[in-house]
């Protein structure tokens, strides 16, 4: 492609001289710079790709872009790295994400269930939908696994050309907040965004509650709708930049409530008004949140202008999704369930909805990964204590820290008492499948749809599913 055509959208003019260079990709990593191609050195938090231009210009790059005042021949320098290679990686890859409708859901908890809600919805109504998300990445047939809940702003323009080539008119993804913050979406006209909830997470990131809400904020002036839970108690944040909002809750007043929620160990039914029409909506995952994630969904739909008689068809036939409330096949007199809950307020969600339909003790399994916000630690151990019947205190992901390091600060909000430390994830899976008892509700919080375990110098293949089978066949035997 032309380079005059990359830089359409750029913060800079380009010089008449390289207005007709022929590049034949754009990277941000040097090592994946071939002849012809277009780095962009971004300022990292671990490197610098700054550091790097010269080796790019070895491997063959023709054109250099960056933040710094450089030298080299062909270097052009724009105001932001980051936000260059997103408009440029939008024109690179034909601005398909102009040509379909895409939804933003952003928040801390919520995200993936609802995107599956979401894309539930448009497809029972005969639309093609591609899905982005911390799970998983859907073009067409095609499933990929997901790096990271929003990919950098080069691979999402290639996956957005691609879904749009394979026939999809829709995108749902999660839009998260270190993408907002650090332009990956940048240049996106949202068609509606969307916003779960706000909670304690990655302050190790943003620091403070008030910049993790101002960065997920930012998804609602690229929204041309916006659908805003507001029970949520930074909504009035998202709500300032919002334009033809639709409010939903379950506690406060707003445009779409949730009034007489039963819940059921099997699923949430509950009654909502739209416009002066009541409907009752069925969804077969239970929870007080999944109530949330319904109305998020529901919302959504209606800013895009489906009916109340789309939402619910779509709703009533959506089942769970992987790593998310999951229940294990066993024929043990006990039910074991995987759930990504990785936050506080994830965990509190979890146990409490486990609560509400467990016959016996309700055994909570958790850690905490590793580099990441530490203070949520000790908070989540208080609330796994305070809510379970029995808490087994393991490692996660523990990357570069001292697995025994992370249980240390866990245990710190706790009291003696229904706990035990097991740093072995696998060894710790078998203690509570062992003291397991009829009627008995076993969570294995933290992991999710992970089928891996991350440590400081490897990654483990480590699928819970496959623990729970083996270990359950060795008990056997």
């Amino acid at each position: 492609m032309r380079l005059g055509k990359i830089f359409e959208n750029a913060e800079v003019k380009l010089s008449e001289k390289l207005e007709n260079v022929e590049i034949s990709d754009i990277c941000y990593d040097s090592r994946l710079v071939t002849k012809g191609s277009l780095f962009v050195a971004i300022k990292g938090f671990k490197s610098d790709g700054h550091a790097y231009i010269g080796k790019a210009l070895d491997m063959g790059a023709v054109i250099v872009v960056g933040e710094e005042d450089r030298c080299e021949e062909n270097y052009v320098r724009v105001p932001s790295s980051r936000r260059f290679l997103a408009t440029a990686s939008a024109s690179f890859f034909n601005n398909s994400a102009e040509k379909m409708k895409i939804v933003g859901i952003t928040g801390t908890n919520g995200k993936t269930t609802t995107s599956y809600l979401i894309k539930q919805i448009l497809e029972l109504k005969g639309h093609k939908c591609g899905l982005i998300g911390t799970n998983q990445i859907l073009v067409g047939d095609e499933a990929i696994d997901s790096e990271r809940t929003t990919p950098e702003s080069r691979e999402l323009h290639e996956l957005f050309d691609k879904m749009y080539k394979s026939g999809a008119e829709y995108v749902v993804m999660e839009v998260s907040s270190h993408s907002l913050e650090l332009d990956r979406v940048y240049g996106i006209k949202f068609e509606v965004g969307v916003l779960s909830n706000l909670t304690q997470d990655h302050l190790d990131f943003h620091e403070t509650m008030d910049n993790y809400a101002a960065a997920k904020a930012k998804l609602f002036k690229m929204s041309k709708n916006a659908a805003i839970n507001v029970d949520d108690d930074y909504s009035h944040i998202m709500q300032k930049d919002a334009k033809n909002l639709l409010t939903y809750s379950i506690d406060k007043a707003s445009d779409f409530k949730a009034e007489d929620i039963l819940l059921r160990e099997r699923g949430v039914t509950f009654n909502v008004t739209y416009k002066g029409e009541v409907r009752q909506l069925r969804l077969g995952i239970p929870g007080r949140f999944s109530v949330y994630n319904a109305l998020a969904a529901a919302s959504a739909a209606l800013c895009m202008g489906f009916s109340m008689e789309d939402v619910e068809k779509g709703l009533v036939i959506a089942r769970g999704v992987k790593g998310r409330l999951e229940v294990v096949p066993t024929i043990t007199p006990y039910t074991v369930i995987i759930d990504y809950a990785h936050t506080p307020d994830g965990l509190e969600n979890v146990i409490r909805a486990v609560r509400g339909f467990a016959k016996g003790r309700v055994i909570t399994l958790f850690g905490c990964g590793g580099d990441r916000d530490n203070t949520k630690r000790p908070i989540m151990g208080a609330i796994a204590q305070r809510l379970s019947d029995e808490v087994i205190v393991t490692s996660d992901n523990p990357r570069g820290e001292d697995p025994k390091v992370i249980m240390e600060h866990i245990v710190a909000g706790m009291e003696k008492g229904n706990y035990v430390c097991i740093e072995n994830r696998r060894e710790a899976i078998g203690y509570a499948l062992d003291i397991a008892k009829e009627g008995d509700v076993i969570i294995l919080a933290g992991k999710g749809h992970e089928t891996y375990q991350i440590f400081k110098d490897e990654t483990i293949h480590f699928d819970e599913r496959e623990v729970v089978k083996e270990h359950l066949s060795k008990s056997a035997e």
